[in-house]
């Protein structure tokens, strides 16, 4: 299992072929070059976490072997930021643990009402962070904070609540980018856009520590069960989503967002192939910056599974 220094010692690598950049190895180092063969990044395989490329490049042996010897898995990202596939997950026969996710020692409505408490209460943490939080930010707040005391362990209510609570949020949070309401993978807006961006990235990321163990990715605990649909993934990353709504407002306030990179195709907004490089660095710089507490969190999650412990005080938590 690997330990904290361990982890704070690795880097997470990507690589774009978008820019036209070259991936290559030399004496165990991962190397990238730009187009005039200038080295953008040198970096020990030693230290390298995951290796996530985007867009379309030939996967050759070499780079295949360097990841089994070194333990990294490779992400593949289209051009889109979809994943298209994983390659390698040195902890995927961890048999025990699987064991104990299928018929775990606490109900799943019990560790899902813990999750979902936590993202409600980020989201009001959120809105009394703002600068200038206003009357309206306050009292949304602390609704909020009345529902995450009092959800319940039941996913079928449980749903609704959080439904309620990221409705109010998002209407107050990001209330002065005419938001109109959350529609995913509609992209109806450039916000949410966006958001599906920024939760995907963060998505991916919580991905890649979760395989270091071995969960079994498909099998959630609030997110039902669908065909290849990774539930669990779905279920850690909500804690985490407020990294992503604070990184777009934060964004809007200091002018990075520039609608001039996005177009309306036909019924939905898009992001420019051109301009893809530029949101994917905005978001991965704050998803790193939490990486430790994400991996913490992660860890103790496991430790807490693997111990059979029902002290529910000792669930993990993530508090931004």
């Amino acid at each position: 299992m690997m330990s904290r220094p361990d982890f704070l010692y690795k880097q997470v690598i990507f690589y774009s072929a978008l820019d036209k950049d070259v991936l290559s190895f030399r004496a165990d180092n991962l190397i990238i070059t730009d187009a005039q063969k200038h080295v953008r990044l040198q970096h020990s395989c030693h230290k390298t976490f995951a290796l996530f490329i985007i867009g379309n490049i030939t996967v050759t042996t070499v780079l295949l072997k360097k990841a089994k010897t070194y333990g990294f898995p490779i992400f593949l990202l289209g051009s889109n930021f979809h994943l298209d596939s994983v390659i390698g997950n040195a902890a995927e026969g961890n048999t025990l643990l699987r064991k104990k996710q299928y018929i775990p020692h606490v109900p799943p409505e019990e560790i899902a009402r813990l999750l979902i408490r936590q993202k409600i209460r980020n989201q009001a943490s959120l809105l009394r962070k703002n600068r200038t939080p206003s009357a309206l930010d306050k009292a949304i707040a602390l609704e909020l904070d009345n529902i995450a005391s009092e959800l319940p362990a039941d996913c079928s209510v449980l749903r609704g609540k959080e439904g309620t609570a990221s409705h109010m949020f998002f209407q107050a949070y990001f209330k002065n980018l005419n938001w109109k309401r959350r529609a995913p993978r509609c992209k109806e807006d450039i916000t949410n856009v966006l958001l599906d961006i920024g939760y995907t990235y963060l998505f991916y990321f919580m991905e890649s520590l979760l395989s270091l163990y071995g969960f079994d990715l498909y099998c959630g605990v609030f997110h039902t069960f669908f065909y290849h649909r990774k539930s669990l993934v779905c279920d850690m990353v909500e804690p985490f989503r407020c990294i992503i709504d604070h990184r777009i407002r934060k964004a809007h306030a200091l002018a990075q967002i520039n609608p001039d990179d996005f177009f309306f195709d036909k019924d939905h907004w898009e992001l420019s192939y051109a301009k893809q490089i530029k949101y994917i660095r905005l978001f991965m710089k704050d998803i790193l910056e939490y990486k430790e507490m994400m991996f913490c969190f992660v860890r103790k999650y496991y430790l807490w599974f693997m111990n059979d412990s029902e002290e529910l005080d000792a669930f993990p938590t993530f508090q931004i």
